[in-house]
């Protein structure tokens, strides 16, 4: 049986802990000893909600850094099978080589 409750338990019975890190990152920590964990790293126990609270936080940095990183990429790409055009390249052999999978643009509209 697991259980979330902090504080004294009898050792044996798994008890859960969880962790947000000073340096942002989170832990999830079971123990069977009846003694509450000692960090590796300076951090605090919190809740379950503020550990999932943390996470919810941690997901959308990670899609808003990927987001970024997509619109990057494809700026990249346009900016590449661009160029490749202009120098007159064809138009499918700039696609293949720039990776761009967008809308064909004239370069003179850009």
């Amino acid at each position: 049986m697991s259980m979330t409750v902090h504080g004294a338990v009898a050792a044996g019975e798994t008890v859960t802990y969880w962790v947000i890190y000073d340096d942002g990152s989170t832990g999830l920590i079971d123990v069977t000893n009846g003694e509450a964990p000692i960090l590796a790293k300076p951090g605090r126990l919190v809740t379950e909600e503020e550990y999932t609270a943390r996470l919810a936080e941690i997901q959308a940095e990670q899609d808003r850094r990927r987001e970024e990183q997509e619109a990057a990429d494809l700026a990249r790409t346009r900016e590449d099978y661009l160029a490749l055009i202009a120098a007159g390249v064809p138009e499918a052999t700039a696609r293949r080589m720039s990776g761009y999978t967008g809308p064909a643009v004239d370069p003179e509209e850009s």
